[in-house]
């Protein structure tokens, strides 16, 4: 865990924090995987206390669940909880955009905006790669970034968390698809050119559609498991198109 400057307790705990979700996200941790504050301490090579502290801050993420005598476990994420985050998203995005039209605000940032459409590009270049663990990375920076343009640090920090949990659900039902790379959402750059127009309709749009293309592959993956088939292998059933999840 490569750190700049002093590391200090503070910061190591927010590395193993970030190290353990990115254990998550690629896949490494599975859900319903469990493990002890012990176990992730002498596989770091540091002491409990950062450790403990680090999975209590994912805990409190909803990404691991905690149990007084078992440890700690990568949480197990329903096809239902994956449908309810993704409506959560929506109402919120589509809420904060029309607030947006309505009182006639742009939504045009320079600054931000350059950096977004970096975030966009390297996006899609990773989603034609057809590599997912860089997508992943691209797509949260992509959302995070645009989230400034909301002005409300509550807002979008709310909506990050969700994105996250969004990916730790989708994550295993990707791993292993062959049609992966075609799969891969590939609307960031059309959500930036709707910013950069100041068109809040063209972004509600996007994100909208976005939204219920998700929810269709929620549907499918569902409709699945009732028919008996494994959710590994779910992703394209009856032509379905699968989007990534991402705000």
């Amino acid at each position: 865990m490569p750190a700049s400057g002093p590391v200090t307790r503070n910061t190591l705990r927010q590395q193993i924090a970030d190290a353990l979700r990115d254990e998550v996200l690629a896949g490494r941790l599975r859900p319903g995987q469990e493990f002890t504050v012990k176990q992730i301490a002498d596989q770091y090579g540091v002491s409990a206390t950062p450790v403990r502290e680090a999975l209590v801050d994912l805990a409190a993420q909803s990404l691991l669940d905690s149990d007084q005598h078992r440890g700690f476990r990568v949480r197990e994420i329903s096809v239902e909880d994956f449908r309810g985050m993704v409506e959560a998203r929506s109402l919120i995005a589509d809420g904060v955009f029309r607030k947006l039209a309505e009182s006639g605000r742009s939504v045009t940032g320079a600054g931000v905006l350059m950096a977004v459409r970096r975030r966009a590009d390297e996006a899609a270049r990773a989603a034609r790669a057809g590599d997912l663990d860089i997508f992943i990375g691209y797509d949260l920076r992509f959302w995070r970034e645009l989230g400034v343009l909301v002005e409300n640090p509550h807002i979008s920090g709310f909506l990050h968390q969700l994105r996250l949990r969004c990916w730790v659900f989708s994550v295993p039902h990707l791993r292993g698809d062959p049609d992966l790379g075609a799969r891969m959402w590939n609307g960031h750059s059309d959500v930036v050119d709707a910013v950069t127009r100041g068109d809040v309709e063209a972004v509600r749009a996007v994100i909208g559609a976005y939204h219920a293309k998700m929810l269709a592959w929620a549907e499918s993956l569902e409709s699945g498991q009732r028919g008996g088939s494994d959710s590994s292998g779910e992703h394209g059933q009856n032509g379905e198109r699968l989007e990534c999840p991402r705000q």
